[in-house]
């Protein structure tokens, strides 16, 4: 197999659920003082979510704070509790090629427009017969990082 033609940047985000957003807006907004930055509502996607952040600028992490609009339907976005980890990565279209050369299992939908308006897809949480390679368990984003981004790990990294 060829060199990895992407690199993994960073946490751009964590998803966590709940039956109610206002238990977890108690603890992460009021408590913990992070801001929220906005919302996001998907009947096909079936949440209900607050968007906030920590940190600032571009190595800020967003917190996505979801519900369920209908708690019978699936995807049920609030089980398990720690619904998803969204990862920034240099080169999207590169890695979702070669990560399903590597045997890697996507969630339907492919590459889309996310929540925060950044191109994503979804690596299952379970691998499969045709495609081996799952998340164990979790459920992985990938986060297509913009310009900014990348220079800001850049400048990391050189540092």
């Amino acid at each position: 197999m060829q060199l990895r033609p992407f690199k993994v940047l960073g946490v751009q985000q964590i998803a966590v659920g709940g039956p109610s957003k206002q238990a977890l807006r108690a603890l992460w907004i009021d408590t913990l003082g992070l801001v929220q930055t906005g919302t996001y509502q998907s009947e096909s996607e079936n949440v209900d979510e607050d968007i906030a952040v920590a940190g600032s600028g571009p190595l800020k992490v967003e917190v996505d704070l979801m519900q369920p609009l209908d708690p019978e339907r699936k995807p049920k976005v609030h089980e398990p509790p720690l619904n998803h980890i969204g990862l920034w990565i240099d080169d999207l279209p590169a890695a979702v090629e070669w990560l399903s050369e590597a045997g890697v299992r996507f969630a339907p939908g492919g590459v889309r427009k996310g929540a925060a308006g950044y191109d994503v897809c979804f690596i299952h949480p379970k691998g499969n017969e045709s495609a081996p390679l799952g998340g164990e368990g979790v459920l992985i984003e990938l986060v297509q990082a913009p310009p900014e981004v990348v220079a800001a790990y850049e400048r990391l990294a050189a540092a």
